[in-house]
């Protein structure tokens, strides 16, 4: 395989791994729906996505690990100079993992209470905070790249003054975040309606799909209407990068399987929420939304990266912008990786086997009053 087919399959193996992390955001989404429940229905929310939250947690940390991996100037790029974004990010999802691990142990001085807070400043921190940092890949960042001085120093990337702050004051990439974050809001409800079986839980979350579904198509209709007339970053036939007009829309002309994945995603996450919310009796919407939202993140991904286009602008200077030709691995990383790659359907067949053992017996309230402390979150 040549070093380009290698750049550009592990950029779809990035895609499928960034789509499956958005899915799996239904957990943070559950937890900002938290407060104000009552005491045992909120008992039995968190003991549901407790369940799914090391799975979030994991491909996290997987889609870093990936892309450090294959794309290792974007990672030192981003994640070392962009560090208060990712540290705020990195905190939410740290302080997630000391509340379901403490938040009902014996000896708990904080009360629950105080690991609900946390869980909810997860829940709402984490989401937004990861769309934005995704949308600094469309619109652009303020870094500067010099391959040159990697002989004088260890620093090859430097960063604006707000090293990360300044893309959370951008309001397009804060629409973007809060797109992120109220889809994951209506994932949340779609799976606690498939997993509970409480008519309260039931009732209420219904309610809560009808409001946060409304929003997030909103949300979603002006995102893709900034991104389809944002301008992006192309390379030439010469390797100099240039600021092109409505780059993302004649990436989706010409990536028509891109095009393709996005209208059909797009038609899955409305029929999934549409038959929710119309028929009380079915249940399963999250599988067809869930399918959904893994194609239209994947199409995203495509229209980011491929054709010719830099996956991560400078907007301090151009030519700096990252590509996936100028930001991968050498052929040899690339190559051994894949045959590592080859391991990703079994791992994923694995977490299929596991989802479904834990949710062959829907959740009842009657279980978490009989289930063990070992089994409470």
């Amino acid at each position: 395989m040549t070093h380009e087919l290698l750049q550009n399959y592990w950029w779809l193996i990035m895609s499928v791994l960034g789509a499956l992390l958005v899915l799996l955001l239904f957990v943070q989404g559950g937890q900002s729906m938290i407060i104000g429940t009552k005491p045992s229905k909120r008992q039995l929310i968190i003991n549901s996505l407790g369940r799914k939250w090391e799975l979030t947690y994991t491909t996290l940390v997987t889609f870093g690990g990936a892309f450090f991996a294959s794309f290792p100037l974007f990672y030192s790029t981003s994640f070392g100079g962009a560090y208060w974004l990712w540290i705020l990010i990195l905190f939410s999802f740290v302080i997630q993992a000391i509340a379901y691990e403490y938040r009902t142990k014996h000896g708990n001085v904080y009360g629950t209470r105080f690991y609900d807070t946390l869980l909810l400043i997860n829940g709402i921190v984490g989401p937004v905070l990861l769309g934005v940092a995704v949308a600094g890949m469309f619109f652009g960042a303020e870094f500067t790249v010099e391959k040159g001085e990697i002989l004088n120093s260890a620093i090859i990337s430097k960063w604006g003054p707000g090293h990360g702050l300044e893309a959370i004051a951008s309001w397009k990439n804060l629409l973007f975040g809060f797109m992120v974050f109220f889809l994951a809001r209506t994932l949340a409800s779609l799976y606690l309606i498939n997993n509970i079986n409480d008519d309260e839980v039931q009732r209420s979350q219904h309610k809560q799909l009808l409001f946060n579904a409304a929003i997030f198509v909103v949300l979603f209709l002006a995102t893709m209407a900034v991104i389809l007339t944002a301008s992006g970053v192309e390379i030439d036939k010469g390797g100099n990068a240039m600021w092109v007009d409505y780059k993302y829309l004649h990436n989706y002309i010409v990536l028509w399987w891109a095009c393709i994945a996005l209208l059909a995603g797009v038609v899955l996450v409305l029929y999934g929420i549409g038959k929710s919310l119309l028929d009380k009796k079915f249940r399963t919407g999250i599988w067809a939304s869930g399918i959904g939202t893994v194609l239209v993140v994947m199409s995203l991904f495509w229209v980011l990266g491929y054709n010719n286009t830099a996956y991560y602008p400078s907007l301090l200077d151009v030519q700096s912008s990252l590509t996936l030709a100028n930001s991968s691995s050498s052929h040899f990383t690339l190559t051994v990786m894949s045959y590592v790659s080859l391991l990703v359907p079994f791992v994923v067949a694995y977490i299929a086997w596991v989802w479904r053992k834990m949710d062959a017996t829907k959740l009842t309230e009657k279980e978490i009053k009989q289930a063990g402390d070992d089994e409470i979150y």
